[in-house]
Order: structure tokens, then C-alpha cells, then sequence
């Protein structure tokens, strides 16, 4: 076809976005495109006829487009920024995408291995109106919480401090608000996250069971963007202003309205998380009784983005994430009324500056410092027994960062970088009857260096990614080599090959000494690693070993992705060593017990997910695991289940989508968690239970349907509106997520159940400019 026929069709066409017309091509030539999504919005077009072969449909959007398109293999065409309309400098190659609609729209699964969510393009998920991320790549196979908080993530077996959450770059020690059901950081100023569960990128240190990296826009649009909303726990707005040409700023907002009014979601939200604190139990007490009590959260983040000139930027980050809770404890002793006022406060405080220098096409590099400080304060009065308890856990995080980037040419890239990285951790405890202080402060400095190679074939067929990562801590003359390694292979265009692996390592680890501990309700409380081969004591407080973790996982998956429809099934084996007894919250005959061990998990995760069209999304998840203890002075040696062995796993959902009408309903359903249930008749007369086998039995499966629709319209010419509903625990199903026993004073045992969310409403309203 000549270029007169071309410009023939241009005028006959009304233009579209490009978005649409490249998925119309893919259906009708059963091909696939691969691009930047920056680099097709906005751009218009017609759309080719449908006579045209490959090449000339190609050509015609060569010629329609300032983008070039490149087929590879036939079947894969790649999307790129045509140099002659932009400077080189800022080119980019796109790793290729395997599924761009991933359960919903706006999950997108690369051929990494990885999946990257985008909240701003956010379909629906059962139970969810708004994209809350940490609840989200809940989802995901093989990732669920067993206690349904976003503060206890498993990723394979793992606890949730083995996770490592970066907001743009900066490490996080608080992931959520009320305690655990809502995650901390603004979806609607989220850009993009990226979750690894394994074969990650040498650049990531720390997280020795998943990466959980959050992004806010980077670039500078000279767009005004705003937005507002509430539901019935909360109220939030962001605005994205430009200041200039080269200036922009980026700021949100959220607060609880819980301190305002009740609700019936923050009712069901106050009696789960409460349930088994002392704020619950001092209400239980004939003498005391709680009044006045105040809870609320609120989040605050900015960024500033500068671009000193076409090649260099700098950002600013700031985050401000809060919770706190007071209550009035009340009491009548010899006649008289008194009344002491407990309170427990939670923050996260980031403050980062980032510089990025684009040197040419080929390279670039990123500057980053930041400091991230994490404060959990409590102090619980006692009025009966006249007694006061203050504790304190303080995180310093201070790191140093420089990442280099050099792209050799469309097929082969290089990455290395150095950090250094500075972690002080304080615990405070302070009794005054009997009077007791405590104060441990441990400090550890450390050097990375890293470096990676990523080689894609000429036909994006195979993609290998492999590099190291070495850490150095001075403190205790330590180095570990941390091999990395990604390989993906795709075969007939629609089905593909995967291995991952990696060694990793963490300093950094949550503990719980007493269930009781701030107030019973963050028992947690961060340590870092003192490389202690023993036990030592001092005249005020007894130094327990904590070891530095350590991890090998190694996965293999198959991928098979056509017309629309995706089986996915990955088998795994992870074995993570330098655990504690009371890194794994044991309410068992080891609660008190200081011991050193490790555990290793085993497990198949497997999806199909059918898509029809834009309107249907269905699927089907399942995870196996055996995931077992094994610590040498326990159990006589022999391995028992970990505490988050969850056998069964199992999620069925389905999305439909109307143009602005969504809605989404889902099953989960999984083994219950492992139980040790006290001998029967148990005759013990020392104050002591005598208790079975441990994590011999299990509590009764786990159940919960949800459901959750949205319809958005137009308010007014210049914005737009859109209302949610959503149910959580349709069936209100009585779920028991923990059960442990206890003694009265007559040494009768006692049942302690903790109960999962029950049947709960929510409602949104949002407004977006």
C-alpha cells in the first residue's frame, strides 16, 4: 500500500486513543505490544483497516504516531519513543509484559516474575472499594494475612516483619492504621507498586520473604490534578499542582473520622482489634471500668518534584503516618474515685531527597539519603494494683544510595550500586511498683555493593537476569554473598518458562516478650541482631541471642496465557534460618522459652484466571504448603508446623465491569492455623498448663465471603464522582483466627478466642478533579 492510501484512510477515520486501537490490533492480528504506559497516552489515532497485513499495519502507525514500532518473532511488537522527536537521553527499552490484566485491571504480572499494581488504573477486588495496596496483593497467590490485618502479611510462610516496604525508596517499619486493618499509605498518591516474592533484584537488601516497593509520580505533567472522598472510617484528599514548568508539587491527606461519629464498619473494625487488649479487659473487672476513650488515625504525605534541566531532577519525599488511642481508666479505692488515663501512639516519619542524573541515552544514575524513624509509646495505669507501665520501641533508619543504570543496547543492561546503611533500635520499659527501668539500644552500620546483569533476546523470547549482592556489617566483621537470579523462557507465544532464586538477608526482626505488652495491642516490637552466642546477663535486664535471618528460595513456574485465559502454577522451596521463639509470637509451653531455630515451607501456587473481554473476569487460586519449625533444643529436636502453616488455601472471584458500573464478589477459604490444645484433665497443681504435642492440631477452617461494587459519573463538566459498597463476611461467619488458654486463680483453665471481622458494611464517596 502506498503512503497515498495511508493519508487516504487518515482523513476518512475519526481518531481514538491509542490504547484502544492497540488492543483492537492485538485481537485481530494475535499479536502482542509492549510499551511504556507514558509514552501512548494521550496520543491519538485512526485505526488501520483491517485488510492490512502486519507490516502495513505497522507502517501506518509509524507514519500516524511519534513512536516507533518494532515486530519481533511475529508475534511481539515493541513500542518505543522514535529519537528523532525527543532527546536520546530519555529512551527507554520496556521488559515485556506476560499478562497486562491480571485478576483485574491495573495488576499487571512481568516476565520477571514480578506484579506491579497501579492504583490510579484499579478495577475492583471482592470486599474493596478503593485500592487499598497492602489489601490488594492479598490476592495474590501464595500471599494472605491468617488474622485479615495488613501488619501481619504472609509471603510464603513468612512473618510480616520479613517483609520489606519501600515508599518511593525509603524503608517503612509501620504498615498500617487501626492497628492492622487499613494500610498506611494513600492509595490515591500511589503511582505504582511492585511486589517480588522471589528472584528480586540485587538492589534490594533486607525483606527475606517479599518486596513490597511503592512508587508516587515521578515525572512532571504540568497537570492539575485533585481529588476528595470519604468512607465510613475515614476522609482524604490529594492535590498533584504543578508551580511552574519544572515544578510540582504533590500532596495528600487522610484522617479518621472515628473520634467524630460511629459507625457500624468502625464498631465491627473497634471490637476486632480491641477484643484481647487491656482496654477490652479493664472493662471486664468489677472495680474498674473504662470511660472517654479516644482513637484516631491520620497520614500525611508530600513530595516536591524540580527539574534543574532536561537531564537532571531532584525529589523530596515526606511522610507522616500516625496512630494514637487514649482511654480513662476508672476505679473506686478506700471510697474514693480515681481515674488515670492510658494511651498508646504509633508513627512512621520519612523524610527523603532523591537526584537523578539522565548522562545520555545509555546512562544514568540515582542519588538517594533518607532517615525513616518509627516510635511506638504506651503507658498503661493499673488503678487496681496502684501500678504504671511505660514502654517504648524506637527505630533510627538513616541510609545512603547510589544506583547506576547502563543500558549497552536494547538486548543487554547492567545495574550495580552501593548502600550504606545505619539502624539503631531502642526498647524502653519503666514499672514504677516495683520499680524497674530498662533501656537496651543496639546500633549496626553496614555497606552493600551490588551488581546485576539483564541480557533480552532479539525476539523477547528469553530474559535472564542475574547479579549478587555483598554485605558487610563492621559491628560484627561479617560479609554475605547474595546471589540473584531471574530466568524466564517463552515458547509458542503463549506459553512460558520461569526459575527464580536468591539468597537474602536481614538485620532487623519484630519480637513479642508479653502478650501484654502496649497494652496488648502492637505486641510487636522491632530488634536488630546482636550476633550473641549466648545468653547474657547484667544486673538490670537478661540479653537473649538474635541471630542475623537468613534465606534461600528457589521457584519454578510454568505460564500458559491465550485468548484471554491464564493458568499459572509455580512450585517453590524456601528455607529461612537465625529465627527466634519469640519472633513467632508462641501462646504455647514455648511463650516463654528463648530458643534458636529456622523452618522451611514447600508449596504449589496455582491461578486460572479467565477473561472475557473488558466485562468478565473470573478465577481460581489455590496454594499448598507444608511449612515446619525446626528448633534443636525444642520438641526433642524433631520439626512441628510453624505457627503460619496454612495448609489449603483456596479463593474463587469474578469481577464484572459495565463502563462506569463495577462490581466484585469472591470466596476465601483455608485450613486453620496450627493450635496447641492443653492435656485433657490436666491435674497440674504447680500454676503451670501441661500441653500436647505443639501445633498438633489445628483451629476450624477459615471462611469469608465478600462483595463490593462502585458506579462512577460525572458531577460536574470538570469533575467526576464515584460511589462504593462494599461487604466484608457476607455470611457473617464466625471465623476463630487464634485461640491459647489460660489459668484463673483457682487453676482452672480458661478459652481465649480471638474472632475475625464479622459481617461489615462499607460505604465511599470520592470526587476526582
Amino acid at each position: 500500500m502506498n503512503v497515498a492510501s495511508l493519508k487516504a484512510q487518515i482523513i476518512q477515520k475519526e481518531k481514538q486513543p491509542l490504547t484502544v486501537v492497540l488492543k483492537t490490533l492485538s485481537e485481530i492480528y494475535d499479536i502482542s505490544f509492549s510499551y511504556v504506559d507514558d509514552t501512548v497516552n494521550e496520543i491519538l489515532v485512526t485505526t488501520p483497516d483491517k485488510d492490512f497485513t502486519i507490516a502495513e499495519m505497522l507502517e501506518f502507525l509509524n507514519q500516524t504516531t511519534p513512536l516507533d514500532f518494532e515486530l519481533l518473532d511475529n508475534k511481539f511488537v515493541v513500542i518505543k519513543v522514535r529519537k528523532n522527536d525527543k532527546p536520546q537521553f530519555i529512551t527507554q527499552n520496556l521488559d515485556e509484559v506476560v499478562v497486562t490484566k491480571y485478576l483485574t485491571s491495573g495488576i499487571v504480572k512481568l516476565n520477571d516474575g514480578s506484579l506491579t499494581i497501579k492504583p490510579e488504573k484499579f478495577g475492583i477486588l471482592p470486599g474493596l472499594i478503593e485500592p487499598d495496596v497492602l489489601q490488594t496483593i492479598q490476592a495474590i497467590p501464595g500471599v494472605l494475612s491468617a488474622d485479615e490485618t495488613v501488619s501481619n502479611i504472609n509471603v510464603r510462610g513468612g512473618t510480616h516483619d520479613q517483609n520489606l516496604l519501600l515508599w518511593d525508596g525509603i524503608k517503612m517499619y509501620q504498615s498500617g492504621h487501626f492497628f492492622g486493618l487499613i494500610s498506611a499509605f494513600n492509595p490515591y498518591t500511589t503511582k505504582q507498586v511492585n511486589v517480588y516474592k522471589n528472584g528480586t533484584s540485587a538492589k534490594y537488601g533486607d525483606g527475606i520473604s517479599s518486596i513490597i516497593d511503592m512508587h508516587l509520580p515521578d515525572e512532571i505533567d504540568n497537570k492539575f490534578h485533585a481529588g476528595i472522598g470519604f468512607n465510613l472510617i475515614n476522609a482524604d484528599g490529594y492535590i498533584k499542582a504543578p508551580l511552574s514548568s519544572n515544578t510540582e508539587l504533590q500532596l495528600s491527606t487522610r484522617r479518621s473520622i472515628t473520634d467524630l461519629i460511629n459507625t457500624a464498619t468502625y464498631d465491627q473494625y473497634f471490637k476486632r482489634i480491641f477484643q484481647d487488649s487491656d482496654f477490652e479487659k479493664s472493662k471486664s473487672e468489677t472495680n474498674s471500668i473504662t470511660q472517654n476513650e479516644s482513637f484516631y488515625f491520620y497520614d500525611i504525605a508530600a513530595k516536591f518534584l524540580y527539574d534543574i534541566s532536561k537531564k537532571d531532577k531532584i525529589r523530596l519525599h515526606f511522610l507522616n503516618v500516625n496512630n494514637r488511642l487514649n482511654y480513662d481508666e476508672q476505679s473506686t479505692v478506700n471510697d474514693r474515685d480515681e481515674a488515670l488515663n492510658s494511651k498508646l501512639t504509633q508513627q512512621n516519619l520519612a523524610l527523603g531527597l532523591t537526584y537523578k542524573r539522565d548522562w545520555n541515552s545509555k546512562l544514568s544514575t540515582t542519588a538517594q539519603v533518607y532517615v525513616s524513624n518509627y516510635d511506638l509509646d504506651a503507658t498503661n495505669f493499673d488503678v487496681i494494683n496502684n501500678q504504671r507501665l511505660i514502654q517504648e520501641n524506637e527505630v533510627y533508619d538513616g541510609s545512603a544510595k547510589v544506583d547506576v543504570n547502563y543500558k549497552a543496547n536494547n538486548q543487554l543492561k547492567i545495574n550495580s550500586g552501593y548502600q550504606f546503611t545505619e539502624v539503631g533500635i531502642s526498647n524502653l520499659e519503666d514499672v514504677n511498683n516495683p520499680r524497674f527501668r530498662s533501656f537496651v539500644r543496639e546500633v549496626i552500620r553496614s555497606h552493600a555493593v551490588y551488581g546485576e546483569t539483564g541480557y533480552l533476546s532479539k525476539n523477547a523470547r528469553t530474559k535472564l537476569t542475574i547479579g549478587g549482592r555483598l554485605n558487610y556489617i563492621n559491628k560484627f566483621d561479617m560479609i554475605f554473598a547474595e546471589p540473584r537470579l531471574s530466568f524466564s523462557q517463552r515458547f509458542l507465544n503463549y506459553l512460558r518458562f520461569e526459575v527464580l532464586g536468591e539468597f537474602k538477608s536481614q538485620t532487623t526482626t519484630q519480637i513479642i516478650d508479653l502478650q501484654n505488652d502496649f497494652l496488648g495491642i502492637e505486641k510487636r516490637r522491632w530488634v536488630l541482631s546482636n550476633n550473641h552466642k549466648s545468653v547474657i546477663e547484667t544486673d538490670n535486664q537478661i540479653i537473649h541471642p538474635i541471630p542475623i535471618l537468613k534465606s534461600k528460595q528457589l521457584s519454578a513456574g510454568v505460564h500458559f496465557n491465550k485468548n484471554e485465559f491464564l493458568i499459572s502454577i509455580e512450585a517453590y522451596l524456601k528455607k529461612v534460618s537465625g529465627i527466634t521463639t519469640r519472633s513467632q509470637g508462641f501462646q504455647n509451653q514455648y511463650q516463654f522459652v528463648n530458643s534458636i531455630g529456622s523452618y522451611e515451607i514447600k508449596g504449589i501456587d496455582l491461578l486460572l484466571n479467565k477473561q472475557f473481554s473488558d466485562v468478565v473476569s473470573s478465577w481460581i487460586s489455590y496454594s499448598y504448603s507444608t511449612n515446619n519449625y525446626m528448633f534443636d533444643n525444642l520438641n526433642e529436636g524433631k520439626k512441628f508446623p510453624n505457627n503460619a502453616d496454612i495448609t489449603h488455601a483456596l479463593t474463587l472471584a469474578g469481577t464484572y465491569t459495565n463502563q462506569d458500573f463495577k462490581f466484585a464478589a469472591g470466596l476465601n477459604w483455608h485450613t486453620g492455623i496450627p493450635n496447641t490444645e492443653p492435656i485433657s484433665n490436666n491435674n497440674s497443681t504447680n500454676n503451670e498448663i501441661v500441653y500436647a504435642s505443639p501445633n498438633s492440631s489445628n483451629l476450624e477452617d477459615y471462611l469469608r465471603v465478600d462483595c463490593s461494587a462502585t458506579y462512577a459519573f460525572d458531577f460536574t463538566k470538570t469533575s467526576r464522582a464515584t460511589v462504593g459498597a462494599s461487604i466484608w463476611n457476607v455470611l457473617n461467619k464466625n471465623n476463630i483466627i487464634n485461640t491459647y488458654y489460660t489459668l484463673d486463680k483457682d487453676n482452672n483453665i480458661n478459652t481465649v478466642e480471638n474472632k475475625s471481622l464479622g459481617i461489615t458494611p462499607n460505604v465511599s464517596f470520592r470526587l476526582q478533579f
